[in-house]
């Protein structure tokens, strides 16, 4: 099962191509194989370029699955910071802490986070729980 990351569901919305929208629209016919989660569909909707397309995604991301964080919120939230301070730790900077929180809730709900951000690859060469798929080279 995947966590759709927002990288990948953006460029899904506006029919941009790539080898990540051909696999998202493969598994997007099996219902219980992809996931959204709180703040990827706030992220989606932040990018909607005028109250008509807002409405169409609300409505598209109302009929997907969400997943959420297993663990109470400070929990899950002092795990992703953790996470990014691993990484510093290593010299990699991740540029939104919102990336960690979806690799958190990823790792919890023992999904493979499907993405386009090369934020994700950086974690997971830091957090080996981290199970992601991208088609980025």
């Amino acid at each position: 099962m995947y966590l759709v990351d927002t990288s990948v569901w953006i460029d899904y919305v506006r029919d941009r191509e790539g080898p990540h929208v051909d696999f998202l629209e493969e598994i997007l016919s099996n219902p219980q194989a992809v996931t959204t989660m709180p703040l990827i569909y706030m992220e989606v909707l932040q990018g909607a370029r005028d109250v008509d397309s807002f409405r169409r995604l609300e409505n598209f991301f109302g009929g997907q699955r969400f997943v959420d964080f297993k663990q109470p919120p400070a929990i899950c939230h002092a795990a992703a910071a953790r996470m990014s301070f691993d990484c510093k730790k290593r010299g990699i900077t991740i540029r939104s802490s919102v990336d960690c929180l979806i690799a958190q809730c990823a790792i919890e709900n023992d999904l493979t986070l499907l993405h386009h951000d090369r934020d994700f690859q950086r974690i997971a060469e830091v957090v080996p729980k981290l199970r992601e798929k991208s088609f980025l080279n």
